[in-house]
């Protein structure tokens, strides 16, 4: 007999256990280096950058009424709701969304996130969302700068 459900337990970034979730996924795919190599190659990860590049691309330009703009090594996508993106602008792939949050550092800082998306394809979601909330204890956000990125 299984015990009545409890509360969601945290995760040291602070999120549910979906975090944890991911995070075992994360690791069982670093114990099987054929998977790691194969989720990686080229062949593999660009054709999901390039996906959700498109795809972020026509949300952008729809919602931001196609003020699109090639910026610090981004397509930038401005003038979005604040409900169309995370925290000050969300890259996805190679384009960044957000409302006017332009600054030359915050674009340094998303041109990191663009490469990371880049080398880890699809495979940048789950391993993003295992790093966890926490962008002082997520190596993507760590990687891309904190004090760039505006993370204090």
């Amino acid at each position: 007999m299984n015990p009545a459900p409890s509360e969601p337990r945290r995760t040291a970034g602070g999120s549910p256990l979906v975090r944890g979730r991911f995070a075992r996924l994360v690791d069982e795919a670093r114990r099987r280096p054929l998977l790691r190599r194969v989720a990686l190659t080229p062949a593999v990860s660009r054709p999901g950058y390039w996906a959700v590049s498109g795809l972020a691309l026509v949300w952008g330009s729809l919602l931001g009424g196609f003020h699109v703009r090639r910026r610090g090594g981004v397509l930038v996508c401005a003038g979005l709701p604040r409900w169309a993106f995370g925290r000050g602008g969300t890259t996805i792939g190679a384009v960044y969304l957000t409302h006017a949050n332009t600054g030359r550092a915050v674009l340094e800082h998303e041109a990191v996130h663009r490469a990371q998306w880049r080398y880890y394809g699809l495979a940048f979601i789950p391993l993003y969302l295992a790093a966890g909330r926490d962008a002082r204890r997520n190596r993507f956000e760590i990687e891309a700068g904190l004090d760039r990125g505006g993370y204090r």
